[in-house]
């Protein structure tokens, strides 16, 4: 059974006392918390002792928990900077990566310039071309490699002008439309081209293989002196391509010449430049002897 809700302490004299005095304490507390109030706010360095006491008293207290929050801080602070840390160094060490790859193709390119043009030992041609374009697009699926250059007949183009990048032979025109044309690929398998090794001079043919390579030939058959790294360029002859065009670099070898990677990728080309038709020097004739 529930107590009765009643606070009254009966006849007991001394509970009757006991309420009495403790709302006389209660009473007198108050009052003295009012006339501290009052004092304080009247004289802010009244009670000055006191609070230097009080908080002489609180000053290991008030340490340890400062200790506490400044250590708890460095620890998140540790960890916070030990991932935001990772994050950017393995950012910086993908960039470094990248850096270095980008510097060693780059490097490597320019070391494949100079070699080939110190093995071809060709001063640059100062022929004017016809016309500097945009290569608008090639084919790169089937056998049969033919590209699209965005200059035609309105710009003087004709069928058989070479057509080059800044790094080697691309192709030849063959159809000429007036704002367009087409250009026959050294990679079709229908071109062939007589070339040369750029060191000494032997001879051969390089015949597209449909697969964006070369097959170089020799044309005097017996022990292959072709070696990987060779230079190929053009001989000039048949009238189509100036001698001395870079055309490849020989990848791999086969029985009767090599396999060769043209200079020139069209799928990586932006600009070419159209050459005019080649016309080779006729021979000089030799004087006939004077008769005696």
């Amino acid at each position: 059974m529930a107590a009765p809700n009643n606070r009254r302490p009966g006849y007991s004299r001394r509970a009757q006392y006991g309420n009495f005095f403790g709302y006389l304490a209660a009473a007198a507390g108050l009052g003295l918390g009012a006339l501290l109030l009052i004092v304080s706010v009247s004289n802010s360095g009244a009670f000055s002792g006191i609070r230097g006491v009080a908080s002489d008293a609180g000053k290991p207290a008030g340490a340890t928990a400062a200790a506490g929050r400044t250590a708890s801080q460095g620890l998140w602070a540790t960890v916070a900077g030990y991932f935001t840390h990772g994050a950017k160094v393995a950012r910086l060490e993908r960039e470094v990566a990248e850096a270095r790859v980008n510097l060693a193709e780059q490097a490597a390119l320019k070391e494949e310039n100079a070699r080939l043009k110190a093995m071809v030992g060709l001063t640059e041609a100062e022929t004017k071309p016809v016309a500097i374009t945009r290569l608008v697009g090639s084919t790169s699926s089937s056998t049969r490699r033919f590209a699209t250059i965005g200059v035609g007949s309105r710009q003087g183009v004709r069928p058989g002008m070479a057509v080059r990048s800044p790094l080697g032979l691309v192709g030849r025109v063959i159809e000429v439309g007036s704002g367009s044309a087409r250009v026959l690929l050294i990679t079709d398998s229908e071109s062939s081209i007589p070339v040369r090794r750029a060191s000494d001079g032997i001879q051969a043919y390089a015949n597209g293989r449909g697969d964006g390579t070369l097959q170089i030939r020799l044309a005097i058959t017996g022990l292959n002196p072709l070696k990987p790294g060779d230079a190929i360029v053009t001989t000039g002859s048949g009238g189509i391509y100036r001698p001395g065009e870079a055309v490849a670099v020989v990848v791999s070898l086969t029985n009767d010449g090599a396999i060769a990677r043209p200079l020139s990728d069209p799928a990586l080309t932006e600009f070419v430049a159209v050459e005019p038709l080649f016309e080779a020097p006729e021979p000089v004739a030799s004087p006939a002897p004077e008769g005696k």
